[in-house]
């Protein structure tokens, strides 16, 4: 297959989350087409287990969708920050828990047609209470523990809705094979 060749970008929107750009390219002799482009920093999701096979699940209002959402904890990797430090500092900031164990699960395309970042997944295991969540200023969280064996349900009644969300749980079904409680799988 060809590489698409680009023959001018330009930037439409500069903001910390999220960089738009009008690309115009081609594939050589053909006509050339405009497309946009989204650049965003790498993100972390974190699929919290206690040790007695509970998620901890945030719910949140979502502006995009102008709704309260139920997901696992997450947020923008910092310049420089490895996921499994990223993972753990949302965790910790967005819901007061910290894992004994983190493990990484591996990583998506949020959307490769439009943007060109990656989210990472990552287990934390032994999750236990350390202390309150220090949400962002612009961040309202009620964290709720949910049963590990619910989660599939929850997603097929839309209550999980987040795409992100189900492929985290996705990612750790396939790396485990199956439901886990705390550091043993069932």
């Amino acid at each position: 297959m060809r590489a698409w060749q680009t023959l001018k970008r330009r930037r439409m929107l500069d903001h910390p989350v999220l960089q738009v750009d009008l690309a115009q390219r081609s594939l050589g002799d053909g006509p050339s087409h405009e497309f946009v482009l989204l650049s965003s920093p790498d993100w972390v999701n974190v699929v919290p287990l206690t040790p007695d096979g509970q998620v901890v699940l945030i719910r949140q209002w979502r502006h995009g969708t102008g709704e309260v959402t139920l997901e696992i904890p997450g947020g923008l990797i910092d310049p420089g920050e490895s996921p499994m430090i990223a993972g753990a500092r949302e965790l910790a900031e967005e819901t007061g828990y910290q894992g004994e164990k983190m493990e990484p699960l591996g990583w998506v395309h949020p959307n490769p047609a439009l943007f060109d970042n990656r989210c990472y997944t990552c287990l934390a295991l032994d999750c236990r209470l350390a202390g309150p969540p220090r949400p962002d200023d612009t961040e309202q969280i009620k964290v709720e523990l949910h049963p590990l064996d619910h989660i599939p349900q929850l997603i097929r009644q839309g209550r999980i809705s987040h795409s992100l969300v189900v492929a985290a749980f996705a990612r750790f079904w396939l790396t485990h094979g199956g439901l886990a409680r705390g550091s043993e799988l069932l």
